[in-house]
């Protein structure tokens, strides 16, 4: 399992959130900055390396500064989830945080 853990202050803005994902996870370089592109490019990440556990520090911080990252983000973590096990895989993202 690789484990990550971030400060929600950091991705308090849309750039900071989607800067953070593309280097700490080594998105390709045509990543589109978009949630449908962190769909994928976070499960390619996934199913390469293995089960993710992202804990998010001050979440209450980002949903305070960005509610609609912070929203994406569990929704988008839960579709990642749904559709691996939706084919038979296991969970691929553990999502750990307190608001």
């Amino acid at each position: 399992m690789i484990k990550c853990r971030v400060n929600g202050k950091l991705l308090a803005d849309w750039k900071q959130f989607h800067d953070f994902f593309e280097k700490t996870f080594a998105f390709p370089g045509y990543y589109g900055r978009n949630m449908d592109a962190w769909n994928d490019c976070m499960s390619d990440y996934c199913y390469e390396n293995g089960l993710v556990s992202l804990h998010i520090d001050n979440a209450s911080e980002l949903k305070a500064l960005n509610s609609e990252a912070f929203n994406a983000l569990v929704e988008c973590s839960a579709f990642i989830n749904w559709r691996s096990t939706e084919e038979g895989g296991d969970p691929l993202i553990v999502l750990s945080y307190y608001v």
